[in-house]
């Protein structure tokens, strides 16, 4: 095949891609507002810092298990659309009772249900994206990147619009905004065309624990646990923190919005630098910077320089450790194992992680104050950077 022939072939499969690509952005869109302005939320409630915590937990227990029952059902039917489309119908629909709290067993039940069917979004979407970027057995993670940064420019949006909405008119508004970004996830779910792999009728007795006990694959959960909780704490008392500190919306919502801009920046260029280093190299270094990251949180987030110099490491401690992480469980997790090796990945990494930060951090930032979250945090980063470290020696 001849150059031009070759860029034309890349051309029409990047095409194709759009679909992908519209499910990003749709589902960032929706977490870009949601993630970082319901505590928020929950404050203008009344909620004390120890029920946000919890209640903002909830996503995260939600991942504990259903990631894996969606993958499972995805692995079994081999239809990971049908599957997504379903998700997204329901939890437009269960968005609806934000709007009001009769009993106060009420929102706790709302925010369940909700976070367990977007939580079928990341596992689901990711395991079709992988398989249609991977040529020849590889992942290609210029393509891969060049999809995923639609998901980073949807929560640029909707995290810059939010946050200067919210700052003139209140959080009265937060249903509204949750309703309608998951009207533009069910558009796009349903704007997928029906990718289908070959089902998998004995997808149950697939050995997914054969894989799991390899060391290699075993350290790098270790890592991939530690690394994203410590990045949990941000995504839940991050608003919170800078709130106590005197920053208005509009600074907080671009403080985000700054992290995202330069996590789309890699995304789009991440081509150039992924062969660099080793898949392990890459965990290691996005640790360690993460390590860095807050600790100039914790002790330094009265100098908004510091603040943003702080979130435009986001680049790496996120965008270049989640590329690596997907290229990772692409690679030890394929066939029949392929949706459930993300499943594993959602929730070990964002299930456990997340309850953890969410019980852990509630309880320090009630105790010694949000501050002291972050000092915990930083010291989570460091043991992140020894277990992925183990991972760069495993793979030698």
């Amino acid at each position: 095949m001849t150059g031009a022939a070759a860029a034309r072939a890349e051309t029409v499969a990047d095409c194709r891609l759009w679909p992908f690509a519209a499910l990003s952005a749709g589902y960032f869109a929706h977490i870009g507002f949601f993630n970082p302005y319901l505590p928020l939320w929950l404050q203008s409630l009344g909620y004390g810092l120890w029920a946000i915590g919890m209640l903002t937990a909830l996503q995260s227990a939600t991942r504990v298990f259903a990631p894996y029952l969606w993958g499972w059902l995805s692995d079994r039917s081999g239809d990971p659309v049908r599957w997504l489309r379903r998700c997204a119908g329901v939890a437009l629909v269960v968005s609806l009772g934000l709007w009001g709290a009769p009993q106060p067993w009420w929102l706790p039940l709302v925010l369940s249900l909700l976070f367990t069917h977007t939580s079928a979004m990341m596992p689901l979407s990711e395991t079709a994206l992988a398989h249609a970027v991977s040529a020849s057995g590889g992942f290609d993670a210029q393509r891969y990147g060049r999809v995923r940064l639609w998901g980073s420019l949807g929560f640029l949006l909707t995290v810059v619009l939010a946050g200067a909405w919210f700052e003139r008119h209140g959080l009265g508004s937060f249903p509204f905004w949750a309703n309608a970004t998951l009207v533009l996830v069910l558009l796009a779910a349903w704007a997928m065309p029906r990718w289908r792999d070959a089902p998998h009728a004995s997808a149950s007795v697939v050995p997914l624990r054969s894989v799991l006990r390899r060391p290699l694959v075993a350290w790098f959960f270790v890592a991939l646990f530690l690394h994203v909780l410590a990045h949990v704490f941000i995504y839940i008392f991050f608003s919170l923190y800078l709130d106590a500190l005197g920053y208005g919306k509009r600074v907080i919502g671009a403080l985000w919005a700054a992290g995202v801009a330069v996590e789309v920046l890699w995304f789009f260029t991440q081509g150039r630098f992924v062969d660099r280093l080793s898949l392990p190299g890459w965990l290691a270094l996005a640790a360690a910077l993460a390590s860095v990251r807050l600790a100039a949180t914790a002790w330094a987030a009265q100098w908004l320089a510091v603040l943003v110099a702080a979130q435009l490491l986001h680049a790496l401690t996120f965008a270049a450790h989640h590329t690596a992480c997907i290229s990772f469980i692409s690679r030890h997790f394929a066939g029949p194992l392929r949706a459930r090796g993300q499943a594993m990945y959602s929730l070990i990494g964002y299930g456990l992680s997340g309850v953890v930060a969410g019980a852990l951090g509630g309880w320090v930032s009630s105790a010694y104050g949000l501050r002291a979250v972050f000092v915990v945090a930083t010291l989570v980063a460091v043991g992140a950077t020894a277990a992925a470290w183990r991972v760069r020696q495993l793979a030698q």
